[in-house]
């Protein structure tokens, strides 16, 4: 394969785990597997700056769009987005891409997805190493909570509200959406309207919006505070990387993990939630370094 086909971004439909996924990659078929995990309200394009920079370096980088988003499929109830399944669909994928075990990068829910996956010991093995960017544990949210905290997470619980999240969202020509993408000077300049207008055709696909709101409702239907009880510890070496502007996260969140996630390497940008946007030739730079260091064996206690 030639280095200028190696850094084409590819596309096809994977059929994992009964669903049919949309999947955008890159670099060289023998590279070492990167999954990288889109948030809210993104899809695969999130990856755009990462897809080459990995694939440049010899890996190979594998975006999906997560069910329900853009051009896979979209399951119609509230309980087909819970925590379980979606990290039921890393190894899935993983799986019917060929691999048993792959290193994962995720940001906002498929930061959340992320942990989960590495969390939960019906799918931690598939986890070579966990990178997450701004997105909490999942299991230590709820602990993690003080009132500004409370305060910036509002949205979450007007998600659970029927009908009213969508149409404030696609309202005025998804008005919100675009005010999402504007919250920072960084996202201004690196967020296009081209770009907007792919996050803008990707939630305008039927079923898309609700699906993607339907993930926040899932979450406090399976009840956050009996989360913790469900995973252990994550045994992958893992990396943070946050953007510690960022308005709806505080940095408060990345403390007191070294329990959960005790191989934990934090890395604080100064940007807001859409690190890799915002600060792109900053955090390939971290990712391809933490993915191109020799696994360290843990230490037994």
């Amino acid at each position: 394969m030639t280095e200028s086909a190696a850094m084409e971004i590819r596309h096809h439909t994977v059929s994992a785990g009964g669903l049919r996924t949309h999947v955008a990659e890159a670099g060289p078929v023998d590279g070492p597997p990167v999954l990288l995990l889109h948030g809210f309200p993104e899809c695969w394009y999130s990856w755009r700056r990462q897809l080459p920079a990995l694939a440049q370096a010899g890996f190979r980088a594998i975006a999906p769009d997560l069910r329900g988003y853009n051009l896979s499929d979209k399951p119609g109830r509230i309980d087909d987005y819970a925590p379980d399944k979606l990290a039921g669909d890393v190894v899935s994928l993983a799986n019917a891409l060929g691999y048993n075990r792959l290193d994962v990068v995720g940001h906002d829910w498929g930061g959340a997805v992320a942990w989960l996956t590495a969390a939960f010991p019906a799918t931690r093995h598939v986890v070579r190493r966990l990178i997450v960017l701004n997105a909490p544990h999942p299991a230590l949210f709820v602990s993690q909570l003080d009132w500004a905290q409370v305060r910036r997470s509002w949205y979450m619980l007007f998600f659970q509200l029927p009908h009213l999240p969508e149409w404030l969202l696609s309202r005025k020509d998804w008005a919100f959406l675009r005010k999402i993408f504007a919250h920072t000077r960084a996202l201004r300049q690196n967020v296009t309207d081209a770009d907007f207008a792919v996050y803008r055709q990707a939630l305008s696909q039927p079923g898309a919006l609700t699906a993607t709101i339907n993930y926040y409702r899932a979450a406090l239907r399976q009840n956050p505070l009996l989360l913790p009880k469900l995973v252990e510890p994550v045994e992958a070496e893992t990396l943070l990387i946050w953007g510690e502007r960022d308005a709806a996260l505080g940095r408060g969140l990345t403390e007191g993990l070294s329990q959960m996630v005790p191989r934990l390497r934090i890395e604080y940008l100064p940007a807001g939630h859409f690190v890799q946007l915002e600060q792109p030739d900053e955090v390939n730079r971290l990712v391809i370094d933490a993915l191109s260091q020799p696994l360290r064996i843990p230490t037994v206690n």
